[in-house]
């Protein structure tokens, strides 16, 4: 794993990465590379299953995909576990999975915490109720 500086740099040779196309400061796209490496195939293949499992990682599959697609959900969730992989290569990783249900707490707090923010900004201010 030395080959690769870090896990981003393996990610995008693996071909999971967005290959941004930039002119005058605006992005004009972000799209993952059309030929991927044999490895890269093997990521998007073991994130496919994830999407029905009751794991943080299958839960992001979920939220992604509602929001942004199938297909673009695959791809974060592949890069996702591409991370994983190369920490637990290089850096001796031990990855437990915190579960569906706190990935859900988290990101639901994390919706909140952008809602109290916005709410700010605009000169309001949010009240919780029971």
């Amino acid at each position: 794993m030395k080959r690769w500086p870090s896990a981003q740099h393996f990610v995008s040779w693996l071909g999971l990465s967005p290959q941004n196309r930039i002119s005058g400061g605006k992005v004009l796209s972000s799209r993952t590379r059309q030929g991927t490496t044999r490895a890269g195939s093997a990521f998007w293949m073991a994130a496919v299953p994830l999407g029905r499992t009751n794991t943080a990682l299958g839960a992001f599959q979920r939220r992604l995909a509602a929001r942004a697609g199938k297909s673009k959900a695959l791809i974060a969730t592949a890069r996702k576990l591409a991370i994983l992989y190369y920490k637990t290569l290089r850096d001796g990783l031990v990855y437990q999975d915190p579960g569906a249900a706190a990935y859900q707490e988290e990101s639901r707090d994390r919706q909140i915490r952008g809602l109290q923010r916005r709410a700010i900004a605009l000169g309001f201010q949010l009240v919780a109720s029971a």
